[in-house]
């Protein structure tokens, strides 16, 4: 596993948000609680996964496939520190993964992501 701290990650995501997929229910109880400890997947693997805009479609279609009432939440890197590292993961790709829960603070916005007519996940135009 490649462990790239800040500032060398910095270079990777260029300014540009990182992306959680979260079922809606999951996303409404982390608001309440004030911050996102990240699905059950992230609380067993350690880190909360996140994807940046170039491999959210992908994920999205590997791990949510047609799933609903879900949402796209679109996060600041800069905002998580250290706790932020890129590692090697599927395909040998560098994915984004934080070390601890998710600060709503470092939330730019969260839009739905509803099916299309495909059963593919329509996201919105802003992600690339």
């Amino acid at each position: 596993m490649i462990d790239l701290a800040p500032p060398l990650w910095h270079r990777f995501v260029m300014d540009q948000p990182i992306y959680k997929i979260a079922p809606r229910p999951l996303w409404e109880a982390a608001k309440a609680k004030g911050q996102f400890d990240g699905a059950p997947i992230d609380e067993a693997d350690g880190f909360i996964h996140f994807s940046t805009g170039g491999q959210v479609r992908e994920t999205a279609a590997r791990h949510f496939a047609r799933q609903s009432d879900l949402v796209l939440i679109a996060v600041d890197p800069d905002k998580l520190g250290d706790a932020l590292r890129f590692e090697k993961s599927r395909g040998g790709a560098l994915f984004p993964h934080l070390y601890g829960p998710l600060p709503l603070d470092a939330v730019v916005w969260v839009e739905d992501l509803p099916l299309g007519i495909d059963g593919g996940h329509q996201f919105p135009g802003s992600v690339r």
